[in-house]
């Protein structure tokens, strides 16, 4: 084989069932997991919530660093990646709010646009891909806290009523960046399709 030939050859793509993949769907099994243990009495109960939320939320951090290392990006990480990762934060938003220890005004909201944006993705796919902001990622980082916080038991600590604020505060945070990347999201994927359908220039009349 010559050496244009090996250069023109396509890269080898990485199988289904990877590390990385394995990791998201083990994401996906620990949402019941975790949606069952929360509706269980007890402190011990509550402990093990939280200890299936962070842990799920450590492999959400993992698979990605993983596939990008690895080259095991596949088209089935791709969508079920950010489906894992917003069942996990979507189911946990829920039960809180089932349970009055979060606002339902606040869950509706950011359910709104974590699914709003992941229509948005899949409707302006043929025009291109809407990559993933720093803003986004901090959204991201700012919920999973919020959440940990208020899945935590904090009648075992002391100061109860501050680390209750210190939740609440930082879910205002989290929710505000959501809704600013939300919109970023949409003004992109406007400009986007703007820019795919704008005429070339040999289309112009002249």
């Amino acid at each position: 084989m010559s050496t244009n030939d090996a250069a023109a050859s396509p890269a080898p793509q990485a199988p289904l069932w990877n590390i990385a993949n394995i990791l998201t769907m083990s994401r996906l099994v620990m949402v019941p997991v975790f949606v069952w243990f929360m509706f269980l009495d007890g402190t011990g109960w509550q402990l093990a919530a939280f200890a299936v939320f962070v842990l799920a939320a450590i492999t959400d951090r993992v698979d990605g660093e993983l596939a990008r290392r690895r080259n095991l990006v596949t088209d089935f990480g791709k969508i079920a990646d950010p489906i894992a990762d917003k069942a996990l934060t979507g189911a946990a938003l829920i039960v809180l709010s089932v349970q009055g220890d979060l606002w339902w005004w606040v869950t509706i909201a950011v359910l709104l646009r974590e699914w709003g944006v992941t229509a948005l993705r899949f409707a302006v796919l043929r025009y291109g891909v809407i990559p993933a902001s720093s803003g986004g990622k901090l959204k991201t980082v700012l919920q999973i806290v919020a959440i940990s916080i208020y899945l935590f038991p904090l009648h075992l600590l002391p100061f109860t009523a501050v680390f209750t604020w210190i939740a609440h505060g930082v879910m205002a945070a989290a929710l505000a960046v959501t809704l600013w990347t939300g919109l970023t999201y949409a003004v992109g994927a406007a400009r986007l399709v703007r820019a795919k359908d704008a005429p070339g220039p040999d289309t112009e009349s002249g």
